[in-house]
């Protein structure tokens, strides 16, 4: 069993530079199978759930080549085969073959997603979609299976019922070979949308819209190879920002779209937090008296509930007590009792976590529940007095691309043992 093991209570120092997006990774991915020559996407994240993907795209037939953060994609000898449930059920964002299989086949066979424990996240948005456009899908033994009648998958309107990034793009990948034009209405607008939608239209897609809630597709016969870069990720910048407020001496953030962070980052100033935000840096300043903040958690460009988690140890230095509810995973809890443990003043009331002040953490034996969980523990574990051992780490590596390497450039003391 791997853990974290961290000597908490040093000073960070230094620079820190972001990784590619790791929610856009995992949808490009599958995107690129569309394709009907190489693609190459650069600023891939080394990270677990991209090695998943990859491991699945080998079974499918398609050559992959992933070195210095590229990735390169070769499509031309792809099979359509029953999805392996086993590499499907460790990665969420599996269930984007869904839709790229759809478009590129016309069917699919894909084992129902796994990915971090969150409470309810149904896939129901994503099959309305799918049959919205003429697809049957039926749920046999765990698996969707995914069928088109012989006129394929026609354009029309979709209304979301919710604002759902992953329905949004998986509807997006099925409609970009459909016939005719289709209308995603109450689309989500995250960044990572952005980039998926600039991806396919490199490929030579006809999208417009990406970016507000309404994403109008007109469908193409044919798409093509390119490259595209992808954008920096905005959750472990956000990550990296609140550990600089929580336990920095002056940190420097590098590849960093302030835009994609407004909402986070109006919360660090609102508690105090100076930085000086560049073109793509921001340098934080060491933390002095923080004050007490109330968070709330929205669809994009409201406040990201991936980072509610990351920016909960800082609330421990505030002075008073600060609130979060999370609006979209109420049940995304489990850093809390954790954190209980190390010491810190922190506890759920109905639908609200308050964090209270606390002057000093314990380094604790402590799980990581989910991937963001993960790096909240790895923040207070640098911030604790002594020794804080983090199990379940799989999680934490499923979306952070060399933490370990980057808290030691930094001054941490931080490693990786097997136990």
């Amino acid at each position: 069993m791997k853990k974290i093991v961290i000597n908490g209570n040093r000073p960070l120092k230094g620079e820190v530079t972001i990784s590619g997006a790791k929610n856009s990774a995992v949808a490009l991915i599958p995107a690129a199978i569309l394709a009907d020559s190489p693609v190459t996407l650069e600023g891939v994240p080394d990270i677990q759930d991209v090695h998943s993907l990859m491991e699945i795209l080998e079974i499918m037939g398609v050559k992959v080549k992933f070195e210095n953060n590229t990735l390169e994609i070769d499509p031309r000898e792809i099979v359509s085969i029953p999805m392996p449930s086993g590499k499907i059920n460790s990665l969420r964002a599996s269930y984007y073959f869904m839709g790229a299989l759809l478009a590129k086949f016309g069917e699919g066979v894909v084992g129902l997603p796994g990915g971090c424990n969150l409470g309810p996240r149904p896939i129901d948005l994503h099959i309305k979609g799918f049959e919205t456009l003429g697809a049957t899908v039926t749920n046999e033994q765990g698996a969707m299976y995914l069928r088109t009648d012989e006129k394929g998958l026609q354009g029309e309107r979709i209304y979301m019922d919710m604002v759902s990034i992953g329905a949004t793009i998986n509807v997006m990948l099925a409609a970009v070979k459909a016939k005719g034009k289709t209308i995603i209405e109450n689309a989500a607008r995250e960044p990572e949308i952005i980039d998926v939608a600039t991806l396919l239209n490199n490929m030579g897609a006809k999208i417009r819209g990406a970016g507000t809630n309404e994403i109008r597709i007109e469908g193409v016969e044919h798409l093509h190879g390119c490259r595209h870069m992808i954008i920096p990720d905005r959750i472990e910048a956000g990550t990296y920002l609140s550990m600089a407020a929580a336990v920095g001496q002056g940190v420097t953030v590098k590849n960093v779209i302030f835009e994609h962070l407004e909402s986070f980052i109006a919360k660090l100033e609102e508690m105090g937090v100076r930085m000086d935000i560049s073109e793509d840096s921001i340098y934080v300043h060491p933390a002095e008296k923080l004050n007490p903040i109330s968070v709330k958690t929205f669809p994009y460009p409201g406040f990201a509930t991936d980072l509610q988690q990351p920016i909960t140890p800082l609330l421990f230095k505030a002075q008073g007590t600060s609130e979060i509810i999370d609006t979209i995973y109420p049940k995304r809890i489990g850093h809390i009792p954790e954190l209980a443990r190390m010491g810190g003043d922190a506890r759920v009331e109905g639908n609200y976590m308050y964090l209270g002040h606390t002057a000093h953490l314990t380094g604790a034996e402590v799980a990581a529940s989910d991937l963001r969980a993960g790096a909240c523990l790895v923040i207070a574990g640098l911030m604790a007095e002594g020794t804080t051992k983090i199990s379940k780490v799989e999680n934490i590596l499923r979306g952070y691309d060399h933490i370990i390497e980057k808290l030691t450039a930094l001054g941490a003391d931080i490693q990786m043992i097997e136990e």
